[in-house]
Order: C-alpha cells, then sequence, then structure tokens
C-alpha cells in the first residue's frame, strides 16, 4: 500500500529475517501497526506528499496552522464570507505569506485572520518523503510486538506439574521505546 510507513524489505532487514513463512502475516500486520501509528500521533505522515489535502478552518488567529506538517507547499488559498458556500482565492505574498519554518500560513496586513465560520480553504501539500528512520523503527518494534502476540495473553507451565498460570495482561499502554517515538510525532492539540 502506498501510505504505509515501512516496507516488507524494510521490516526483514531490521529484524533479520530472510526466509519468506512470515511474509503473508506481516504483509497483512504492515498496513495495520501504519495506521494505528497514524491515528495514535492524529497525522498521515505521507498521504498528502503527492496528492494534495484541503482543510476547511475558521481564522481567528495570526496564522493558520496545518493538521498535516511538515509543509511541502500550499496550492491555494481561498476566502468565504458567506460560510463555505463559495470561496474567492487569496493571493500568496499579498493577502497571506507561507512561514515553512513552523509548517503556517501568515496574515499580511491584519493582526489575524478574521474569525469566520468556514472562512477558508486551504489545498496544501504536506508530509514527509522519505519516513524518518526513527519512526520506521517504532512501527517495525510495533509489527514485532504483534507478532509475537504475547502482548494479551501469557502462560507459564511449573516444572513437573500439570498445572498452566495463565497472566492476562490488561494494561493500555504501548512499551516505552515505541510511546517514546511517537509522542515525539503526536499532532499537537488545539
Amino acid at each position: 500500500m502506498p501510505f504505509d510507513l515501512i516496507t516488507l524489505a524494510e521490516y526483514k532487514t531490521y529484524t533479520g529475517i530472510s526466509s519468506t513463512t512470515q511474509d503473508t502475516q506481516i504483509n497483512h500486520l504492515i498496513p495495520v501497526v501504519s495506521e494505528f501509528a497514524k491515528t495514535f500521533c492524529g497525522r498521515k505522515f505521507n498521504n498528502y506528499v503527492d496528492d494534495p489535502n484541503t482543510e476547511v478552518l475558521n481564522g481567528g488567529y495570526a496564522k493558520l496552522l496545518m493538521q498535516e506538517y511538515p509543509l511541502i507547499g500550499v496550492n491555494c488559498l481561498e476566502y468565504s464570507a458567506d460560510y463555505g458556500q463559495t470561496y474567492t482565492e487569496l493571493v500568496e505574498y499579498t493577502d497571506y505569506v507561507v512561514d515553512m519554518e513552523d509548517s503556517s500560513i501568515q496574515v499580511i496586513g491584519a493582526d489575524v485572520f478574521p474569525k469566520l465560520i468556514n472562512g477558508y480553504r486551504v489545498t496544501y501539500r504536506a508530509g514527509f518523503d522519505p519516513i524518518p528512520e526513527d519512526l520506521k523503527i517504532a512501527v517495525m518494534d510495533l509489527l514485532t510486538y504483534y507478532i509475537r502476540s504475547d502482548m494479551a495473553v501469557k502462560s507459564q507451565r511449573s516444572v513437573g506439574s500439570s498445572t498452566v498460570q495463565v497472566e492476562y495482561i490488561t494494561k493500555n499502554t504501548l512499551p516505552a521505546h515505541i510511546a517514546r517515538v511517537f509522542d515525539i510525532y503526536t499532532a499537537a492539540c488545539d
């Protein structure tokens, strides 16, 4: 899938797997863990690198911050005075300027973009190409975590006994090393 955060080849290289016996399982889990990472972090990472995303914002601030970042480029910024029924294109360097350093759009000639419901429609490209290595490793470690299938139930058999001790793990947290990396990439809440 083009929007996965890792590939089968990358995962097998990282884990040192050379056989093809687990390829079906790994190929099934790659989109699952990629989507989990995107949902957990509140962003898409690579979905809008080539294909633009469109967001409708209300303004009221000196900067418009896009949900997806880092910004690659703004295709179009439009303004609506009728709650989003019709839009008029604004002119870059006259009405606004794109600040690539902080992935924002700043108003020119005013303190803030006037607050209007559905007042601004932004079409832009954003994301990572390539995906950062630390994020790939966290996603690959999460995949390994799922492949082991040991995150929900652990069993232990006593030596010389027919009893089995079963421990159900009920924590709903990620392993710390994965969570630390995901926290770096988690979208800031407004």
